[in-house]
């Protein structure tokens, strides 16, 4: 299991305070700083059976100098979003979990965390 994370996240800490008193072996990915390729955001998007714009923060800074909320958000605008979210890592949701049987979940709430772990 690997979680993306932002130390300065309470979600992400959340997270993660949950997975250690679970006991998880899983492993910390800081995203902003370990950016993940355009091929591993269309992994995880995969595992996770959403869109790039599905895991999109729009309401970040980057994402209104983008003008993201104006992309379409189709098939031949994909790529687009994918190497948006890679050129600017800060824009991907957070934490996302990957966990054991190959899906992954976006990991903002307990539940969602939870669901990860009986994975």
């Amino acid at each position: 299991m690997e979680i993306w994370i932002n130390p300065a996240c309470s979600k992400c800490r959340s997270a993660i305070s949950l997975l250690d008193a679970e006991g998880a072996d899983y492993t910390v990915r800081r995203y902003l700083e370990d950016v993940p390729s355009e091929d591993e955001i269309r992994d995880v998007l995969d595992r996770l059976g959403l869109e790039p714009w599905d895991i999109t923060r729009t309401q970040e800074a980057a994402a209104k100098e983008l003008g993201l909320k104006e992309w379409a958000r189709d098939e031949t605008s994909r790529d687009r979003w994918i190497k948006a979210l890679s050129e600017h890592p800060k824009l991907i949701q957070r934490p996302i979990i990957t966990a054991e049987d190959g899906t992954a979940v976006v990991g903002r709430s307990e539940e969602a965390v939870r669901d990860a772990l009986s994975r």
